[in-house]
Formats: structure tokens, C-alpha cells, sequence
């Protein structure tokens, strides 16, 4: 691990990043002021403001029912944690072309390890220029700190420039109260012609940064918050006059431990290097893709094909480089008029053979219009799988894994691909044996593209079981044990020529199942004098009551 000393760590704050998201979405700009509004202790609160929401004196934090009455032209918009935190690892890949060690900081944040990078975009200030041009085109606020820690660079994104007299404790916030709310219109000068506020811009970025070896003298005029302790400790440590970074770095460890926690310690001893802080990058997803850019549209199906082709064998290589095989694979084609068209592909088995993803590929070629010709070819792996197990074996086991996956038929995974291409892989299923003796759960239904073909023989029944099973379907005949010899079913009379049986099945007393609260069960194998052979059963009652039922038909 390098020294402290000669990391550089940066962190981005995005503190507008739930409003300039929605803003974004939304594709016209909002002139108002907007805010988003998220759920909190039964209670709807601003999340996320714009700068125009900020000019009207609204913060987060602040219940809706209070801004509405500070703002009534506020508009609002419903939080989408999923949304946001699927945008936050959007920027988490584009800041990495920065710097391969980038950690994401829900809700807003990211944390960079900048450590012998700066000099390739020619220096820090020039790296953070860049970063800020690129945030601007995105219409987003962001604030940067660079320091030696990570905790270091967290308090300076956030709280440069402030002082500990620009922030409030508890007390102080608790003593205005309902009053302070009731007054906050009156205290908007501006509306009735005063000085408007000067929000920061929305598209501008503040960065402060902290000379390499400098951390301490850079957090000292900071407030404790800056320190990311809770916010009643903070408040605690303020009642006794220490509000400053550098009031709490100058008192004894031991006394601060034992009476706040050793998390003040902690956190104090991270921002100013003593105690380690590793930046823990987020997990790279697996990418696999490849393109061809052609210099003429071309519209002809044999030239489509030719143009697959020359993408499958990088595209499979990518694959086995990896150990992955596509499970979903999806072709592009960008026509000359700037429209996509895109056929996805899935396959039974994953696999990384071109000659396994080919056929299906042109089993769908039929659906692409090239109109008036298409002048770009892509194939995206969607999704994709190991191919192999990722367990150590011996050398033997591992040869002979080997054999087998060389060897090994794929004529069924195949045509299950192909169906499946057709009339969708969700459509085609198997059916492997189960351990239970209630006859409809006898058998249990797989997606045959997920699953592999049960192993041995199937267990056989006790008994002979028809042909054609369907849910119970009651029959009308005296309610004795007895086989009837005269019963109606589907409206027919039917009378009995032989009967087989009884056969009892009793209910599984484990699990509460509708379907059996009949109770006990006796199957008997009945032929009519009209031919038909009828698999009927007496439920002796239970929480139902008792009766004759037919449950299927024999051949």
C-alpha cells in the first residue's frame, strides 16, 4: 500500500443531483423552481432542489407542506431511488475514464482515487477542469474536493469556504420551532423588491483543493460536521464550545473516546490520515461487444449476413477470453435515417461458439427493414454466463471436464434455441420428477432453457396413472365408499362395467393445501359399458365435504 502521504483522493458531490436528473428526463428546461419529494417518517420532504427552488428560500429536508406555503408556483416530482441510483453508477462509468478507482457514495456522491493520475490530463487543476466542463454539459452542479484521505476530500466538496459559525446546532434549530416556519414569507425580502439571492448556477462547479501534505491545515477552519460524526454528537460537542476541526484535533484522544465514542476518534483520525480509508471501487460488470461500421448503407441480405459474419469470430473471442458464453444476444442495425432496429436472441445454453449463435441470428434476419439501407452492424451480449465451473479440481477431473464439454450433444439445447427464437424461450418447458405422492405434484414444470434434463429413470408410480389428468371434476353419484354403479359426469349418465382398486392417498399433513381439504382419498380405475376408462376418486371429507370426483382418463 503507498504512504498517505502520496495518495490523492477525490470526491464528487452532486448536491442537486435528484432535481438536475429529473430536469433531464423531463427534455424541456423547467423555468420554475422544482423539487423532489420523497417519503420520509410518514411525512413527504424535499429530497433533491433546483437552484431556482434554493432562490426561494426552500432547503432539503424541509417538509412539503411548508415549501408549498413558501413557494406556491413549486413544482414537484415523486423521488425514484431506483432511477437515481441506476443515473449515480451512469457517472460512476464515466468517471472512470478519469481514474479505474472510482467508489460510488449513495445517494449523490462519488470518491476517486486519484493516486499518479492527475499528471496524464496535465496536472490536478487541469483533471478538475476537465471534470467540470464535462458536468456542465450534463447540466449538473457539482462540487469537488482533493485531498491526501478520503475523509479529507469529503468535508472539502462539502464544506469549503464554510466556517463553524455558518452552521447551527440542535438547539439553536429546536428554539425557532413552529414560530420560525409561520415568519419564513415575511423574511423573503426579496419578493416585495429587496437584493435577490445569487444561487450557485446549475451548471457551475466549485472545487477546493488541498496541497499534498497540507490536510490538517486545510479541515482546520471547518465546522465538525465536515468530519461525517452524527449529528448528535455534533450538537453535543457544539453545546461545549468546540465547533471547529481544529478545536477537536487539539484535544486529548482518550478523553474524546470515552466520552462521545471512538467514532469521533475515528473519523478525526481518517480525515487526517493517521487511520487508513481504502476507496473500495465498485465490481466492473461484464461488457461484450462489437461493431462494424460500414462506409455504404447496405440493404441486400447477403450483405447482412457477410457483415455477421465478420463480427461472430471477435465477438466469440471476447467471449472465451473471458470464460463467458451470451445467454441473450442482441443485434443492432442503425439504418441511414438514423433509426435502430434490434432483434434479441436467447439461447438455451450459454455459449460462446459462432456456430452455435449463427443459425439464430438468421432464423430472425427476416425481421430487419433495412429501408433505405443500413450503414451500421452491432452484436451485444446481453446477457451472459461462465461456461465452465469456477471450482479447483484436480487435474484428472479437470481433463475429463474437459471430454465432456467437447463431446457433449447439443443437438436439444439447439432446437430449444430455435423454438425458442419462435415462439419464445419461456414458452418451452420439461418437466423433472418430484418426491411427492399427491399425484398432481408428481411432476414439476421447468423452463427447459434454464434447466438441464432430469438424471436416471423416473420413479414409477404405485399404481397406473392416467393418460389425461385434469383438475377434479365432481360427479354425481350416492356418497357411500362403494364404486357407484350408475354415476353422471359431464352430463352423461355412465355406467360401470369394472372398477380397479382402491387406491389411498392421504393428504400431506405438513402443508395446508386447498386443494386437498377433502381429506383421505380412494382412487379406483373405473371402465364404463361405453368404452371409457375414468380415473375417479372418494374424498372420505374433511374440511370439505365427502363425494365422488373423476380426476382423469386413461388411454
Amino acid at each position: 500500500m503507498l504512504p498517505l502521504s502520496s495518495r490523492r483522493i477525490l470526491s464528487l458531490w452532486f448536491p442537486r443531483l435528484a432535481a438536475e436528473q429529473q430536469a433531464r428526463r423531463e427534455g424541456v428546461p423547467l423555468t420554475g423552481p422544482l423539487a423532489i419529494v420523497a417519503d420520509q417518517q410518514n411525512a413527504q420532504v424535499l429530497s433533491s432542489l433546483s437552484v431556482e427552488a434554493e432562490a426561494e428560500g426552500l432547503r432539503p429536508g424541509q417538509a412539503l407542506r411548508d415549501a408549498t406555503a413558501m413557494c406556491p408556483t413549486l413544482v414537484t416530482r415523486l423521488a425514484n431511488p431506483v432511477r437515481e441510483a441506476a443515473f449515480l453508477s451512469a457517472l460512476r462509468r464515466w468517471s472512470s475514464k478519469f481514474s479505474p478507482w472510482v467508489a460510488e457514495e449513495a445517494p449523490a456522491a462519488l470518491v476517486i482515487d486519484m493516486t499518479g493520475c492527475a499528471h496524464l490530463f496535465g496536472g490536478e487543476q487541469e483533471l478538475l477542469d476537465q471534470m467540470a466542463a464535462d458536468c456542465a454539459d450534463l447540466g449538473l452542479t457539482v462540487h469537488m474536493g482533493l485531498a491526501d484521505t478520503v475523509g479529507a476530500a469529503w468535508a472539502l466538496a462539502r464544506f469549503a469556504g464554510q466556517s463553524s459559525g455558518m452552521r447551527r446546532n440542535g438547539d439553536a434549530i429546536d428554539q425557532e420551532a413552529r414560530a420560525t416556519r409561520s415568519r419564513a414569507a415575511k423574511r423573503r425580502h426579496w419578493v416585495k423588491g429587496g437584493a435577490l439571492p445569487t444561487p450557485q448556477a446549475a451548471s457551475a462547479a466549485l472545487h477546493r483543493v488541498a496541497p499534498r501534505g497540507q490536510t490538517r491545515t486545510a479541515l482546520a477552519p471547518l465546522p465538525l460536521a465536515a468530519l461525517r460524526l452524527p449529528p448528535d454528537v455534533v450538537a453535543e460537542l457544539t453545546r461545549l464550545g468546540v465547533r471547529r476541526v481544529d478545536d477537536l484535533a487539539g484535544m486529548p484522544r482518550a478523553a474524546l473516546a470515552r466520552r462521545f465514542g471512538r467514532i469521533v476518534v475515528q473519523r478525526l483520525d481518517q480525515a487526517l490520515g493517521v487511520e487508513p480509508e481504502p476507496v473500495s471501487p465498485a465490481r466492473q460488470a461484464h461488457h461484450f461487444a462489437v461493431r462494424l461500421t460500414l462506409p455504404e448503407p447496405i440493404g441486400l441480405e447477403t450483405d447482412i449476413v457477410a457483415a455477421i459474419d465478420r463480427l461472430l469470430p471477435p465477438f466469440a473471442k471476447k467471449l472465451q477470453d473471458r470464460g463467458r458464453g451470451v445467454r441473450l444476444l442482441r443485434l443492432q442495425c442503425a439504418r441511414a435515417d438514423g433509426s435502430m432496429q434490434t432483434l434479441d436472441m436467447g439461447l438455451a445454453r450459454p455459449s460462446n461458439d459462432p456456430d452455435r449463435m449463427r443459425p439464430l441470428i438468421l432464423l430472425k434476419l427476416g425481421d430487419i427493414d433495412a429501408g433505405f439501407g443500413i450503414d451500421m452492424v452491432r452484436l451485444e451480449a446481453r446477457v451472459s454466463e461462465p461456461v465452465h465451473a469456477l471450482q479447483h479440481k484436480g487435474h484428472l477431473d479437470q481433463a475429463n471436464a474437459v471430454v465432456a464439454r467437447m463431446t457433449a450433444d447439443t443437438g436439444i439445447d439447439d432446437l430449444i434455441g430455435r423454438l425458442g427464437g419462435r415462439v419464445g424461450l419461456e414458452a418451452i418447458t420439461r418437466q423433472h420428477p418430484t418426491s411427492s405422492n399427491i399425484p398432481e405434484k408428481t411432476a414439476t414444470v421447468l423452463a427447459a432453457a434454464w434447466s438441464e434434463p432430469a438424471k436416471g429413470d423416473w420413479p414409477a408410480p404405485p399404481a397406473p396413472r392416467p393418460l389425461v389428468m385434469f383438475r377434479p371434476e365432481m360427479v354425481t353419484a350416492d356418497e357411500i365408499p362403494a364404486v357407484p354403479s350408475l354415476f353422471r359426469w359431464r352430463g352423461r349418465q355412465l355406467q360401470t362395467a369394472s372398477a380397479t382398486g382402491p387406491e389411498r392417498i392421504s393428504p400431506e399433513w405438513w402443508l395446508d393445501d386447498p386443494n386437498w381439504r377433502s381429506g383421505v382419498r380412494d382412487y379406483w380405475r373405473v371402465e364404463t359399458t361405453e368404452g371409457e376408462r375414468l380415473w375417479l376418486y372418494f374424498a372420505h371429507g374433511g374440511t370439505m365435504s365427502a363425494g365422488w370426483f373423476c380426476q382423469g382418463e386413461f388411454a
